[in-house]
């Protein structure tokens, strides 16, 4: 696979390199490891971590993978702020996404993507009880999570991480 020689940084923020070995760390990976899972060399994850160049768009899309986190994540776009929008700057909300993020303590990973009009018609219809199978998602009101969209909330709506190490993110876009 070839390689960027721009490196993917912003000012004041840390670079990909040095986040994208953090992120390897948190997974108990190792540079060969990184390197099996995508065939290349450890020396190209090595001069990644290093800033020395950069994986191409379709290695960073594969490492996002292997970690389950976004592409804005790795490459550290800062996530959009839970803000309320007047009316008159409001998207239309059948045009905006739910994503809900679970990751579990037992390596379970889920991300569900939903368009808001699929999430009005699970809470009109009170087919909420589609999540309660999670435990990670047990006591979210997303009756109540659809009405503050309704108001004008919008970014990220839950962040919870639980005592048993699960983490809950529940977005809106």
């Amino acid at each position: 696979m070839e390689e960027n020689e721009d490196v993917i940084k912003e000012d004041n923020m840390e670079s990909f390199g040095t986040r994208l070995a953090n992120i390897r760390r948190e997974h108990n990976l190792t540079q060969n490891d990184i390197a099996d899972r995508l065939n290349v060399s450890a020396q190209a994850v090595s001069k990644w971590e290093n800033d020395l160049t950069s994986p191409d768009i379709n290695t960073i899309m594969e490492l996002a993978d292997i970690f389950n986190i976004t592409v804005d994540e790795l490459v550290g776009k800062k996530k959009k702020e839970t803000v309320y929008l007047p009316t008159e700057e409001r998207k239309d909300i059948n045009k905006m996404m739910f994503r809900i993020k679970v990751d579990t303590e037992d390596g379970t990973r889920v991300n569900i993507n939903l368009p808001m009009a699929a999430v009005k018609v699970i809470v009109n219809n009170d087919t909420v009880s589609m999540f309660s199978g999670n435990k990670a998602l047990e006591g979210i009101d997303f009756n109540q999570l659809f009405a503050m969209v309704e108001q004008g909330i919008i970014g990220e709506l839950v962040s919870v991480e639980s005592a048993d190490g699960d983490h809950v993110s529940i977005t809106v876009e």
